[in-house]
């Protein structure tokens, strides 16, 4: 394993990926610190072009939206939320997943025959209605609750995948030596299985956290994200709602578009990268 995690920061594709990220990262970790300012705060005319100064002498990067806010001081906390709902709902998602995948595949029988009954109705509903009809009923929608509804919502796909590989590991020599022994099946699937397929979570995982941060972005973009906070998706429904596109205020949801999917693209490439190097397949 060591010697796979020192090839993984030899594959292109995967340091492509995590170049990309880690720059987004520290740009909003240290801007913050250089511009102190609300985010909130409306220093100008609604939809100044960028390199505007502002009525307190700041110069706006990237302009200003239609409340005449700073639009990078914006695309900073944004992008911060929607990482925070990327990575809190990639958790659940695999938390759960993963839980149910292993039980399911181990234990097989009834508790196979439930788990999986239960996700293929997860499967075969659409699980972006779903999170419409849940955030549609919520009256309040913070960060947190949004990220844990989307992870609620996105887990099916991955327990399938893990009970297949729990499938084909339950019947393995290892894992038959740790039963006769006399080992729990809480211990047998931490200690016998679950490392097998570790990479693989590994991998599903920075799928989950690229997929809630879309999610995130479309529940936003219809005016149903987090209501208590700023994130990508709410600045992309701002400019959507006060008509930046036509009034060419391209500044306004662009930026929010290229971020979004700088980080998309750039999770899909350490998983690609990730995947050359954990998969022997594709390895050899």
């Amino acid at each position: 394993m060591k010697r796979q995690f020192k090839l993984l920061f030899r594959t292109p594709r995967f340091m492509i990926g995590f170049v990309i990220l880690a720059l987004i990262l520290g740009f909003i970790a240290i801007y913050p610190l250089f511009d102190t300012d609300d985010p909130l705060d409306m220093i100008s005319l609604s939809f100044r072009k960028p390199g505007t100064t502002a009525m307190n002498g700041k110069v706006m990067y990237l302009g200003s939206d239609n409340f005449g806010r700073d639009v990078l001081l914006n695309l900073v906390y944004g992008t911060r939320t929607s990482l925070y709902v990327g990575l809190v709902g990639g958790l659940t998602m695999t938390a759960i997943g993963l839980t149910l995948g292993l039980t399911a595949g181990y234990l097989g029988g009834v508790v196979d025959n439930i788990i999986t009954s239960i996700t293929n109705c997860f499967i075969v509903i659409p699980s972006f209605v779903i999170l419409i009809l849940i955030s549609v009923s919520l009256t309040t929608r913070s960060s947190t609750i949004t990220s844990i509804i989307v992870g609620l919502t996105g887990w099916p796909w991955m327990a399938r995948a893990v009970r297949a590989q729990t499938t084909s590991l339950r019947r393995r020599d290892h894992v038959n030596i740790a039963r006769i022994t006399g080992y729990g099946t809480a211990r047998i699937i931490l200690t016998e299985i679950l490392p097998y397929v570790a990479s693989y979570v590994m991998m599903a995982f920075i799928l989950a956290i690229a997929n809630c941060i879309l999610q995130e972005a479309s529940l936003a973009m219809l005016g149903l994200g987090p209501s208590n906070t700023i994130s990508l998706g709410t600045l992309m429904n701002w400019a959507l709602l006060y008509t930046a596109p036509s009034m060419h205020a391209w500044w306004a949801f662009v930026p929010c578009s290229l971020v979004i999917s700088l980080i998309t693209f750039s999770l899909y490439m350490m998983n690609s990268g990730m995947d050359e190097v954990f998969n022997p397949k594709i390895r050899r």
